[in-house]
């Protein structure tokens, strides 16, 4: 990982540019003491009346009256143009866990390109945040007290294998990939134990399971090394 800009022993929130609910960010800054904006996430914290603790990416969005009011100190430009501003500020965070908003949202090509730099970072702990859904990259393990019926989807991002308990069709056996099975719209019968052999695998739960998604992150620590 790059030499950290922001370096956090807390979790961190990252705010991105797909502006969704003022009250979900609201929510989300209370449980947080350090704030980052990914480019024109700034524009929505300020429009929520709080200032981003540093501001990151190529600035090609964030509107000139936010980069004017945020300390100079604070803004970093990284020039490149062969990553999306979510990927340059998460090689710059350093902190046991990142919560995301304003990735979900918007375009859909935005949202992918999230999901694959989640994918790209299999050794961080990093939770986006929508409106209806939080999305992780799942551990080698993981346990997941989770209320019966909650929907548990599993995505693939390269084809990958793994182990279930707890999950109403199980996942023991199987291969997932892009292009061949996927894990959508499963569901716990309870507590639900995954295990992976593999980094690839992202898991999908709805917004209400977000706290129970993170504790379970932190408790697992990082289990795949940096790709």
């Amino acid at each position: 990982m790059n030499d950290p800009i922001v370096f956090s022993q807390e979790p961190v929130l990252l705010v991105g540019g797909a502006h969704g609910d003022n009250a979900q960010l609201m929510s989300v800054l209370d449980e947080v003491k350090t704030v980052v904006a990914a480019d024109s996430g700034a524009d929505w914290l300020r429009k929520v009346g709080r200032l981003p603790d540093a501001l990151i990416g190529d600035l090609d969005s964030v509107s000139a009256a936010t980069r004017a009011a945020i300390p100079p100190e604070a803004v970093h430009l990284i020039t490149e143009q062969d990553s999306t501003d979510f990927d340059k500020a998460i090689r710059f965070i350093a902190a046991p866990l990142v919560l995301g908003i304003g990735f979900l949202g918007g375009q859909v090509d935005h949202l992918l390109a999230a999901m694959t730099v989640m994918a790209r970072y299999p050794d961080r702990a990093i939770v986006l945040i929508g409106e209806q859904d939080v999305v992780a990259h799942l551990p080698a393990r993981i346990d997941l007290p989770l209320p019966a019926g909650t929907r548990v989807s599993l995505y693939p991002m390269r084809p990958v294998m793994g182990a279930s308990t707890g999950l109403k069709w199980p996942i023991d056996g199987l291969e997932l990939s892009p292009g061949g099975r996927v894990g959508t719209s499963n569901r716990a019968d309870g507590h639900v134990t995954l295990t992976v052999q593999s980094p690839g695998l992202l898991i999908i739960l709805p917004v209400s399971e977000r706290s129970v998604l993170q504790q379970a992150l932190v408790q697992a620590g990082g289990s795949w090394p940096a790709l």
